[in-house]
């Protein structure tokens, strides 16, 4: 019997998306690439651990869990992370970023400086822009601003993301129109911290990192793995986690979020089945009607 793989989830490199593996193997995913693997019979998902650190209890988790951790190894990775607000004393710099997904589907967040554009491209946004840059306080208390100003959130479902890939309007400047909107309403916003260095607007779009341009529009996302189940397509797309297969049969372009895949054995396959449970992509206008700020 083929050894059994375990995915660490997709990264994104100078040359585009990675599936790295336990161990520290790596898989260049180009356009057109086949995406193939299975699940063992009698497969069971099992918690990733946290910070490095494999779960004490090698428990069991949900198919349909984007984390793949169990409550404690959940708890654990979330008290040390910047978004839990526990790292007041980070010396490093940080980004404030304005990011777009779609029509009226825009939100704030903050980065690392020396993470560069990685954040952006693990979320999938369209397109972005830098809006200040200063300690990481300074960065936390300019999220916020705006988020109560101007009701900007600083997340977005990513089922609303994908649905909203079909309907990209065709040129950068339209995709960057609504950002340059709320850069502008931003920094005339009043109560900045002193601290944080305001950045012009320069927007970087992605579409065409993402090969979304022409990209057929996704009829199905996969809703977990199960046990026996498998997954086969042609790489046509990918934004932040999710890649989008070509199934070659009647289910047309599948998203597949590589969160579902950690904690699982995967293993080689060669054939074309697809048989692992899909629902039908969120309705595009309702995930932009919800969207708008």
């Amino acid at each position: 019997m083929a050894q059994a793989w375990r995915c660490s989830g997709l990264r994104w490199s100078a040359d585009g998306p990675v599936l790295a593996w336990e161990g520290g193997r790596c898989s260049a995913l180009t356009w057109g690439k086949r995406v193939a693997f299975g699940v063992a019979e009698g497969g069971v998902r099992t918690c990733v651990g946290a910070r490095g650190h494999a779960c004490p209890l090698g428990a069991a988790v949900p198919g349909r869990s984007t984390g793949a951790r169990c409550e404690e190894c959940a708890r654990l990775d979330r008290a040390h992370s910047v978004a839990a607000d526990t790292l007041a004393d980070d010396p490093r710099p940080y980004r404030v970023y304005l990011a777009w997904f779609g029509p009226g589907m825009a939100k704030v967040g903050i980065t690392a400086v020396r993470r560069g554009p990685a954040r952006l491209l693990e979320q999938g946004a369209v397109c972005f822009s830098w809006l200040g840059t200063g300690p990481l306080m300074a960065a936390r208390r300019t999220e916020e601003l705006l988020r109560a100003a101007l009701r900007v959130p600083d997340r977005i479902p990513y089922a609303d993301k994908r649905a909203v890939r079909a309907v990209l309007p065709a040129g950068e400047g339209e995709r960057a129109a609504e950002l340059a909107d709320l850069h502008a309403r931003a920094v005339a916003l009043a109560g900045w911290p002193e601290s944080l260095a305001r950045e012009p607007f320069r927007p970087v779009d992605h579409v065409g990192v993402f090969g979304l341009a022409g990209a057929p529009a996704a009829a199905g996302e996969v809703r977990e793995l199960v046990a026996g189940g498998t997954v086969s397509g042609e790489l046509v797309a990918a934004a932040g986690p999710d890649l989008h297969l070509a199934t070659g049969t009647g289910q047309g372009v599948v998203v597949l979020d590589t969160r579902l895949l950690t904690g699982w054995g995967l293993l080689p396959v060669a054939g074309g089945e697809f048989s692992v449970p899909v629902r039908a992509v969120r309705d595009r206008a309702a995930a932009a009607q919800d969207g708008l700020f």
